[in-house]
């Protein structure tokens, strides 16, 4: 029986499960705005909760106990500088988990999990850079050719 037991087990090891969430953390932190399962989505939302109150709290404490779920150092001081402070007037309450739908390939329930009244950051698309070799007389050839 599982009387008393907080948490989704996710199919998979506690190791493992901790690192997912910490990493999901880390990612609704810098961008704001996540697309994730809806069970991941709601046992993050605690993680993320709780992170949010260290960061509210701001001692030395707090820093270091949501350091051991965020580990990039940028997106810790993100979290006690910009994050935490406009949250300082409410109690709880900071996540908010939408239903989006089903995924298309394996019919898993998708959500999207957001902090309150803080705008999203879009990802930046890595677009890679393609040099045309004109030092080649091929491509210049062949282009002249279609031209013609």
């Amino acid at each position: 029986m599982r009387h008393q037991k907080r948490g989704r087990k996710l199919n998979r090891t506690s190791e493992h499960r901790r690192a997912m969430l910490c990493n999901l953390a880390t990612s609704i932190f810098e961008f704001h705005r996540v697309e994730t399962g809806h069970a991941k989505a709601l046992e993050v939302r605690r993680v993320v909760e709780r992170l949010i109150t260290y960061g509210k709290r701001g001692d030395l404490n707090s820093r270091r106990m949501a350091s051991r779920y965020i580990r990039n150092k940028a997106i810790l001081r993100k979290l006690f500088q910009e994050i935490a402070p406009k949250f300082q007037e409410r109690n709880g309450g900071y996540t908010r988990v939408i239903k989006k739908g089903f995924r298309r390939g394996d019919s898993a329930a998708v959500s999207i999990i957001e902090l309150v009244g803080i705008p999203r950051i879009e990802k930046k698309a890595v677009v890679p850079e393609t040099t045309e070799k004109a030092s080649d007389g091929k491509n210049t050839e062949s282009k002249e050719q279609s031209k013609k």
